[in-house]
């Protein structure tokens, strides 16, 4: 039976991956699919979707600044957009049931209350997949995104807790005290090397800090949220999420397929989840006016609002709740379901092309900005720079390190991790915060003197798309790009990049260079 899981699994996400769809939504198919097939899934499938989602969870808490949570344009937006969402849509439903509208004859000022209530919420899962396969975790749009996810899930398990019954014991004010352990926790991650025993390490503190908080009757997940903001600052915490990462999107497939197997539909159902999908415009609305009102940019409210522009997961919660209760027909809990899936399939596809939309309607976009911008959000111009490099990881940081002992500090960085160039900025080097696919960061830098970018960056599309950007912005001087794999390399000249290093390649010949000194030969000289 599991065999069948991971056959269909793979088969409609290679599909989709072939016609150049997010693989996630071939497996919302392979769940409906197996479930209309007549396949029954067992609790090994409830295993691993809840094993995903709290390592996704316990990961956000690694990239995750606490001080984020407490900016206005975060909290405000949260729970302003929850009280007016809930209110509008359930005074919709309300006035549906009153003239009998099909499914909302039974309501009542409760159950259209819950509803909205639960269609207000966005989808962590989905948003986290988008802005990790974009490479937009750590950007402002990412940030904020991520910040107004963990205000939701606060909101959610204060609505368990009183929803439920099922008050904190009296040893969940105990929680406060983890951070009195963190020390202890740095010292245990700083030990565990590079090998298996990193993951291993991983998956111990994420499932304890489930385990730990469930204990005390407060929602697992926040457990391994917390557990990983604690570790947010530690100088592995990045080694540490890539270590998890193909494990977490491994046991997220399992989380898509269970929501196939929540019921089936009839076509009256889909055809009610389609008008329910249709509010997602209006989700949009709300969010990016609210955003653009706190004073965020144009672009930041567009791209923010766009992802969060989805139906979550809890939804499906608070509907088991309200079924259990009586509050709600069974019919509901599939409309639901099939809700959320729709919801997940049209984000999917409109965020590919979020970045080339605002590219063709950036000043209509930009004309909602407020006058006043957050000092956060004001372009910082390189003074005096010659050479940039784009993207301070690994990879980046070394070119960057390289190019100042070659020409000083006529190398500047930038890069979309406030927290990276904070520590540069520390040591005295010339960073700045910027994301290299915002089309008006270069509308707005002056790029003549700037004779070579170096984009040190992991993702294909991302490349791609700033080197669009930096030609439709007038830049003149060279452009050249990292390359992880062969078949890359094709895609990225013919994308206007002039030179194209491949890592591994390089980094051979690096070794030998380097290494031939030690004989006596002399090392060739840099070639800028």
């Amino acid at each position: 039976m599991d065999f069948i899981w991971i056959l269909f699994a793979f088969v409609c996400g290679y599909s989709l991956r072939l016609i150049n769809m997010p693989p996630l939504i071939g497996y919302l198919f392979a769940g409906f699919f197996l479930h209309f097939i007549g396949i029954e899934p067992v609790d090994s499938l409830d295993t691993l979707a809840n094993l995903g989602i709290t390592l996704m969870l316990f990961t956000i808490g690694l990239k995750l600044n606490v001080k984020d949570l407490l900016k206005k344009e975060v909290w405000a937006s949260s729970l302003s957009h929850m009280t007016l969402w809930s209110i509008l849509i359930g005074s919709l439903f309300l006035l549906l049931s009153v003239v009998s509208a099909p499914f909302f004859t039974d309501l009542d000022l409760k159950s259209a209350a819950l509803i909205g209530f639960a269609l207000s919420f966005s989808s962590t899962v989905c948003i986290v997949k988008l802005l990790e396969e974009s490479g937009e975790m750590k950007t402002r749009h990412g940030q904020l995104a991520i910040g107004v996810l963990v205000m939701q899930d606060i909101v959610a398990v204060l609505f368990l807790a009183f929803a439920t019954g099922k008050v904190p014991s009296i040893w969940a004010l105990a929680l406060f005290g983890l951070i009195l352990i963190r020390p202890l926790l740095n010292h245990l991650l700083m030990r565990a090397g590079h090998g298996e025993l990193l993951p291993l390490a991983g998956f111990f503190l994420a499932l304890g800090g489930y385990e730990l908080f469930t204990l005390v009757g407060v929602k697992g997940d926040l457990g391994a949220l917390i557990l990983g903001m604690l570790l947010s600052t530690h100088p592995k915490a990045s080694e540490l999420t890539k270590s998890l990462l193909s494990f977490k999107d491994l046991f997220l497939i399992g989380f898509f397929l269970s929501i196939g197997f929540t019921a089936l539909p009839d076509w009256s159902m889909l055809g009610m989840a389609t008008i329910l999908a249709i509010l997602i415009p209006l989700k949009y609305i709300m969010f990016f006016f609210m955003f653009t009102r706190l004073d965020l940019r144009g672009r930041t409210s567009y791209l923010c609002a766009l992802a969060l522009s989805n139906f979550s997961e809890f939804g499906l919660i608070v509907a088991y709740l309200c079924v259990d209760n009586g509050w709600l027909a069974k019919e509901w809990l599939v409309i639901l379901a099939l809700s959320v899936s729709l919801s997940f399939i049209i984000t999917s596809i409109v965020y590919r092309s979020a970045h080339s939309f605002y590219l063709r309607h950036k000043d209509k976009i930009k004309s909602y900005e407020s006058s006043t911008p957050l000092a956060s959000d004001i372009f910082v111009q390189p003074k005096d720079s010659e050479i940039l490099v784009i993207g301070l990881g690994r990879v980046g940081k070394g070119a960057f390190k390289a190019l100042h002992s070659m020409v000083g500090d006529k190398v500047w960085g930038m890069d979309a991790d406030r927290n990276r160039i904070k520590r540069f900025q520390e040591k005295g080097l010339h960073v700045f915060y910027g994301d290299g696919e915002d089309a008006d960061l270069w509308s707005n830098m002056k790029t003549k003197d700037i004779k070579l970018i170096l984009l040190a960056l992991p993702s294909i599309d991302d490349i791609l798309n700033i080197s669009e950007q930096l030609h439709s912005a007038g830049y003149l001087g060279e452009i050249a790009a990292i390359a992880r794999f062969p078949d890359e390399h094709e895609k990225l000249v013919n994308g206007g990049i002039d030179k194209v290093f491949n890592f591994y390649t390089e980094a051979g010949f690096g070794f030998a260079e380097e290494s031939l000194q030690l004989i006596g030969h002399s090392k060739a000289s840099p070639n800028l």
